[in-house]
């Protein structure tokens, strides 16, 4: 598939925030639950979304239905098979929210980006414009 190069640049430097992320919450969390068997650990590829427990990025949607329209569903998934109570993992989403408030405007100071609440989801809406 050929993607516009614009596109491209956007989604790279929002990996790289998420890429960060990572970092951040396997420093934190890294150690508390077990990894899945399946699972690399942590730092042993070249891309965070493979290995160590955590996998943390977003997709796109058009926003369909919701009320803060298209945007990027922000998605936090553990790779273990321990139970994770609901309020450690509501715990970690607030974490990975908090630091997209702070990092977003790091990345894209030229756009007006906010993280909002949309559902059950977290999802990145704004200056989506490919420029």
């Amino acid at each position: 598939m050929v993607r516009h190069p614009q596109v491209t640049e956007w989604e790279s430097r929002l990996k790289a925030v998420f890429d960060r992320i990572d970092v951040e919450l396997e420093e934190r969390y890294g150690g508390t639950y077990p990894l899945h068997p399946a699972r690399a650990r942590r730092g042993t590829t070249s891309n965070h979304e493979t290995d160590g427990l955590f996998n943390i990025g977003a997709a796109f949607t058009a926003g369909f239905g919701s009320q803060h329209g298209r945007g990027y569903v922000v998605s936090v998934r553990m790779a273990t098979l321990a139970d994770v109570p609901d309020n450690i993992r509501e715990t970690i989403r607030e974490a990975v929210v908090a630091r997209l408030e702070v990092l977003l405007p790091e990345a894209f100071p030229e756009r007006d980006l906010r993280v909002e609440r949309d559902g059950d989801i977290y999802k990145i809406v704004g200056d989506l414009s490919v420029r």
